[in-house]
């Protein structure tokens, strides 16, 4: 018995379903028919409690609770914690640090999503996964971006619902998510700016214009990605749950 919709046929010269969530690392192949079973695995957008299911894992999309599952096997996501001075081009004709050091050791053909200027720091999300790459860098999917950033204290109380409401940019308006006041120290404080803009120093120029101009900043979280303790220069393999969550904020 199938909840399979007609539209969406089996491939009956493919990988049994099973098999394909346990080579994924989701599960056993026991505890994948269970899944199956109790109508917790997807394919193509319908449930799927066929046992024995055949799907083609080059063309399928398959979500195991919602969560997108990655099948092929050369596909990979990493996050690199950017260390300050390191540009964001994959080569520099100057010999400057940038991010294609990093990546001289690794056999996938990777690109970074996006840019972080030469003096932030913190997240930056590389990946062979084309779709992936275009859409978190869409405008159009608005996928949020955390930022920590030390500036020039006191913040006014009344900063954040200022920024929230949004101001004008000499390239039009940009509103914040969130902003919160950290930490607070003589002259100086730690504030914390959650927004979906991807425009060149963004960050930068909206504290610049309400009189606090960035002296350090890190990028910390895009979407649920979160660099945590990681330390600079690092990279690590995202998770099945944070890529998961990339997929779904872009609607992949």
């Amino acid at each position: 018995m199938s909840d399979q919709a007609p539209g969406s046929p089996a491939h009956p010269d493919g990988i049994r379903l099973q098999k394909v969530l346990a080579k994924a690392g989701i599960a056993s192949r026991r505890v994948a028919e269970e899944l199956i079973d109790l109508g917790r695995v997807q394919v193509d957008g319908e449930v799927v409690r066929e046992q024995g299911r055949r799907i083609d894992p080059e063309t399928a999309v398959v979500h195991v609770d919602g969560v997108r599952v990655v099948l092929k096997e050369d596909v990979i996501t990493l996050v690199l914690n950017k260390p300050r001075g390191v540009l964001s081009t994959m080569h520099d004709d100057a010999h400057r640090p940038c991010v294609g050091d990093y990546l001289a050791n690794r056999k996938e053909r990777l690109f970074h999503v996006g840019r972080l200027d030469a003096d932030t720091e913190g997240l930056l999300l590389l990946t062979n996964d084309g779709d992936l790459a275009h859409r978190l860098m869409h405008p159009s999917y608005g996928v949020s971006k955390t930022y920590l950033a030390e500036v020039p204290g006191p913040i006014p109380r009344d900063l954040g619902r200022t920024l929230r409401a949004g101001i004008e940019l000499e390239d039009g308006p940009i509103k914040v998510d969130s902003f919160k006041l950290v930490s607070a120290m003589p002259g100086k404080a730690l504030v914390e700016v959650v927004l979906h803009e991807g425009r060149k120093h963004i960050v930068r120029r909206l504290l610049e214009h309400v009189g606090h101009p960035v002296e350090h900043l890190v990028r910390t979280a895009v979407g649920e990605v979160r660099l945590g303790n990681q330390r600079p220069g690092s990279m690590r393999v995202l998770n099945r749950q944070e890529v998961g969550s990339l997929y779904k904020a872009v609607g992949l």
